[in-house]
């Protein structure tokens, strides 16, 4: 009975964390987007500077950063969308 019980647990435990960490890769994406709007509304703070020290190039900051961060980490986003539209036409096709 106890391993029946440490059995449905552990699952229990690994949905959970894989619950966990989909979410947080859906906040990925929206976080760093605001971080980078943020950052070019409010302006340049010290970390700007250092990041942009040297390069010369309109590439050089954290708002490129902070949007290159974003396109990366939307993955989850372009899997949750294709996940739905999935679904909805295989819904479609029952009816």
């Amino acid at each position: 009975m106890t391993s029946i019980v440490s059995a449905t647990a552990a699952r229990d435990g690994v949905a959970a964390a894989r619950h966990l960490a989909r979410w947080l890769a859906l906040a990925a994406t929206p976080t760093f987007a605001i971080m980078a709007v943020l950052t070019a509304v409010i302006g340049a703070g010290p970390a700007d500077m250092l990041c942009a020290a040297g390069h010369g190039s309109g590439l050089g900051g954290m708002v490129p950063m902070y949007l290159l961060m974003s396109a990366f980490h939307s993955a989850a986003w372009l899997r949750l969308i294709a996940e739905r539209r999935g679904a909805s036409r295989h819904v479609s096709r029952r009816t």
